[in-house]
């Protein structure tokens, strides 16, 4: 049986998936209140009717949106709180990146990697960026929207354009990161997100940075245990 070795603890698989459905839900119901489904016929499909109310399509935008934010902040408190900035991109990511998918696409051999690899950090900074553009400019059309809104209409019309324009960028990273699985060699991480591990030998070959950083980790808490039960059992034959 193959060993395995964990990659992503449960709160990473939960902003992971929290971050993806909410994004999900805002799509749809963002381009529901086009209204494209009307237009194109979308409502006409079995179960497709809800897609054509306006005002359900608002509901599940802010329901969504209200998601999206509580996952990010989590996030953002969760790491900063325990030091844990493997994502943050990096001097050098986008040469290095050049370097990975020419191995990739060429069977060269890829330099030795870190937990993530450059171009998944440099994915997470263009995706967080547009995340948090999304989320400040929505803010200002909900606040633009309330009773007695004294919000320039300068910056609700740019809020408006960078909304928009985020959210195009954001799908079209989105579709990158999707296609980066077509690539055998990205397939072994799927697992991970959905089971929180990897294939040991996986990590070895293609994260030996951090493959051997979690396993020096392992055996110095190892060490600790023994030594902390050897002087237990010391104790106790002393007490006898």
């Amino acid at each position: 049986m193959t060993k395995k070795i964990l990659r992503q603890s449960r709160a990473n698989r939960f902003i992971h998936w929290g971050t993806a459905i909410s994004i999900l839900f805002l799509i749809i119901s963002g381009l529901g209140q086009l209204p494209i489904y009307k237009r194109y016929y979308v409502t006409t499909l079995p179960g497709g009717e809800w897609l054509g109310s306006f005002f359900e399509m608002l509901d599940l935008h802010y329901l969504a949106a209200g998601i999206l934010i509580f996952v990010v902040s989590f996030h953002l408190v969760y790491h900063t709180l325990r030091r844990e900035f493997d994502i943050m991109p990096k001097k050098g990511d986008i040469k290095e990146s050049y370097v990975i998918i020419k191995a990739m696409l060429t069977g060269g051999k890829e330099p030795p990697a870190e937990k993530y690899l450059a171009e998944q950090r440099l994915a997470y900074l263009f995706i967080g960026v547009n995340i948090l553009v999304l989320i400040l400019t929505g803010i200002v059309k909900v606040l633009k929207n309330l009773e007695g809104s004294q919000i320039p209409a300068t910056l609700v019309s740019a809020s408006t354009h960078l909304h928009n324009l985020a959210t195009v960028l954001l799908i079209l990273g989105i579709g990158a990161h999707l296609v980066a699985f077509v690539l055998k060699a990205n397939r072994p991480l799927i697992r991970g997100m959905f089971l929180g591990t990897v294939d040991e030998e996986y990590a070895e070959e293609r994260h030996s940075l951090w493959y051997n950083r979690v396993k020096n980790k392992n055996k110095l808490k190892t060490k600790a245990k023994e030594v902390k039960q050897k002087t237990r059992a010391k104790n106790q034959s002393l007490d006898v």
